[in-house]
């Protein structure tokens, strides 16, 4: 079994005047990645590997979920297409992989990968910093496919205020 933790990042900040890719986190979502990352450890959600869009705001979501885990940082998932975040996961190693991306791409690639969509009335929408974690029935990311994984749990920042 594999387990994906699919995180999308947390609220940014559009007030300055910076490129898209070097936008920071503002206020609320520096506080909703720790949230989601006290959630995660409370629930045992604890990966082994972290894929990451090289974005400022991924980044500093990584950072403030408190994950100890290796993280490489990936441009290839910055505003990736589902086609393209499968590619990246097919290459992971770890057993529990976290991976941090952005919308539309991190939407529509959790509503693609699970057979049964989780009964949120969020996970459409796919909102900052919601977390998608879902069990994959295969012995290495390689295997992996759209439609096999099953919806264990799915969170967003709001829940857990």
């Amino acid at each position: 079994m594999r387990r994906l933790i699919l995180i999308r990042h947390a609220k940014s900040d559009w007030s300055q005047a910076l490129d898209d890719h070097a936008r920071p986190l503002n206020k609320r979502g520096l506080r909703s990645a720790p949230l989601i990352g006290e959630w995660l450890r409370a629930q045992g959600y604890l990966p082994d590997e972290v894929l990451c869009s090289d974005a400022v705001r991924t980044r500093e979501t990584s950072r403030g979920l408190g994950i100890e885990a290796p993280v490489t940082y990936a441009h290839t998932l910055y505003h990736a297409e589902a086609e393209d975040i499968m590619e990246v996961l097919r290459a992971a190693e770890g057993r529990t992989v976290a991976l941090i991306g952005h919308n539309p791409g991190i939407g529509e690639f959790a509503g693609r990968i699970v057979a049964e969509a989780p009964e949120h009335p969020r996970f459409r929408d796919y909102p900052t910093a919601a977390t998608l974690v879902a069990d994959f029935d295969i012995d290495a990311w390689d295997d992996a496919g759209f439609g096999q994984a099953r919806a264990v749990d799915f969170v967003t920042p709001r829940d857990l205020e």
